[in-house]
């Protein structure tokens, strides 16, 4: 059975929220980081960067989000969350995983964890604020790409819109919401969460509204 190892409300969201759009049978083994679990020993055999989350399959221990929902959108095909190799979305598909995973999601480290990034604690409040710009400036590009929807890559929902979904839900914590801020990602939020394996799995997370 495949183990996501994850804690709420955390980047784990992403490949949760693919398990349940999936159906697979899964097992949510709680890595709780207020105790600091993934800096246990046990955990960083599975993630020597010491982060959430991990997913183990059939031994095989996978980390890093963006890897993570790469391969279970390939191991499970049947549930659509991948255009095929060859179809005509399938670079734009990669194109916006890998956007997701590099630009965003690592900008978000940077407002929520700032004193990672630099040397002196009191610079703390310009870094968060520098990425504060930087993500806007990244939802504004989001949006441009959106349009008139209704998915990231046209016509086809895929994982990148879960993905996505994500880190409007991060965006919440910005000083200017980007789902208020921006009608596309707006809208784009209220048909994903509108799905029934994301209310599955903020319920199971304990996560309630406001969703973004």
């Amino acid at each position: 059975m495949v183990e996501l190892h994850y804690f709420p409300d955390n980047a784990s969201q992403f490949p949760h929220m693919m398990l349940r759009e999936i159906g697979c049978p899964f097992e949510l083994r709680l890595v709780d980081r207020r105790q600091d679990v993934q800096k246990s020993a046990a955990y960083l055999k599975l993630n020597p960067n010491g982060k959430i989350p991990v997913l183990v399959d059939e031994g095989q221990a996978i980390f890093e989000t963006g890897a993570i929902g790469l391969h279970l959108a390939d191991k499970f095909p049947q549930a659509g969350l991948a255009p095929l190799p060859g179809a005509p979305e399938r670079a734009q598909y990669y194109k916006w995983m890998v956007f997701l995973a590099c630009v965003p999601q690592a900008e978000f480290r940077a407002w929520f964890y700032p004193h990672e990034f630099i040397d002196d604690p009191a610079l703390a409040p310009h870094a968060k604020a520098a990425a504060n710009t930087r993500l806007m400036g990244v939802f504004e590009r989001i949006a441009a790409q959106l349009g008139e929807g209704p998915w990231l890559i046209g016509e086809r929902f895929c994982a990148a819109d879960l993905y996505l979904l994500m880190m409007i839900r991060w965006g919440s914590a910005l000083p200017l919401s980007p789902a208020k801020t921006f009608p596309q990602i707006a809208a784009h939020a209220e048909r994903t969460l509108a799905r029934p394996a994301v209310q599955a799995t903020f319920a199971a997370e304990g996560v309630g509204p406001p969703f973004v």
